[in-house]
């Protein structure tokens, strides 16, 4: 397999090499880039300028290279990815989450590259979406999909920014408070109240750049689009490369959570707090993996095709 070493391509030629090699490419055929720091803005532009049609696996991620594997999809361009499945009937987002299959960060993913990723059966898949979809449905489902960009940013903020601001300070009390009781036998609640703390301060953080950044830069792009366009905008890629970014470190924050707590187990001491804890932990992870799968998977593409929509017609 090919591999394109980009630390020695022309910084101005860069773009242009990688995507003529990238373009050159039969269905199932892939090279490799040699890089001397994580092209993730790569990714990003791939996929803003060529949609779905390519997969991205890192080989070796630093501190000194990375390389990346691009391959054209085959037939599979046209298979509905993890995330658009969750869209279409959230009950299938439950059946993944029971499997290990990451349906908010690795919503691109399709069905296959996501069994891979969870060492499962395509049969273990076919039967938990089965039952998946005998469950009741819970009320009817917004179409999140016929959303406006806008109105999706106002929902998050209205929904899940509100249930972290509103939750958040009551898991870290909860937290430290069962740590403090119970630490000394299940040593491992003193890490999780650590870890608790940071999750909490990062996520703040990061809401308060989404309220001040990220949302009003989308908002703009979706105002320039419906007044036909204009070159001086905003460029909203780079600012949800690091929100998706921020995104997978929060996700393993929470996996790093069941892991220490063997999947919120609760031990034959734990008390009203200590069951209280665990309860809200998964509750609030159930709403984080559903405001990042609409960020990831709806908001987020959306205002990139927005973008390069309104960079097609700047040429």
């Amino acid at each position: 397999m090919e591999t394109l070493n980009v630390t020695l391509i022309e910084p101005r030629l860069k773009h242009a090499t990688i995507f003529n090699r990238f373009d050159a490419l039969q269905a199932g055929e892939a090279f490799i880039i040699f890089n001397d720091h994580d092209p993730r803005p790569l990714y990003y532009q791939l996929l803003g300028e060529r949609g779905n049609t390519f997969t991205w696996d890192y080989l070796e991620e630093g501190p000194e290279y990375w390389q990346v594997k691009i391959a054209k999809r085959g037939s599979a361009a046209n298979e509905e990815t993890v995330g658009e499945i969750a869209l279409k009937d959230f009950r299938k987002a439950g059946a993944f989450k029971k499997l290990g299959i990451d349906f908010c960060c690795g919503g691109k993913k399709t069905l296959k590259e996501a069994i891979r990723a969870a060492g499962i059966t395509e049969e273990q898949l076919e039967d938990a979406l089965e039952k998946s979809g005998q469950a009741p449905v819970q009320g009817r489902a917004p179409d999140f999909a016929a959303w406006s960009p806008g109105f999706m940013a106002d929902y998050i903020v209205n929904q899940h920014h509100h249930y972290v601001r509103e939750n958040g300070p009551l898991i870290e009390g909860l937290a430290d408070k069962v740590a403090n009781r119970h630490g000394q036998q299940h040593p491992e609640l003193i890490e999780l109240a650590y870890g608790v703390k940071i999750l909490m301060n990062e996520l703040y953080s990061h809401l308060t750049k989404e309220e001040k950044v990220v949302f009003p830069a989308i908002r703009q792009l979706e105002a320039l689009r419906t007044a036909g366009g204009s070159k001086d905008r905003v460029d909203a890629a780079p600012l949800i490369q690091v929100m998706e970014t921020e995104h997978e470190a929060a996700s393993a924050e929470l996996r790093n959570f069941r892991k220490l707590t063997k999947d919120y187990a609760l031990p034959a001491d734990a008390c009203n707090s200590y069951t209280y804890l665990f309860e809200k932990l998964g509750e609030f992870e159930d709403d984080l993996f559903t405001h990042i799968h609409l960020e990831n998977n709806v908001l987020f593409p959306k205002a990139l095709k927005i973008q390069e929509k309104l960079s097609s017609s700047d040429v």
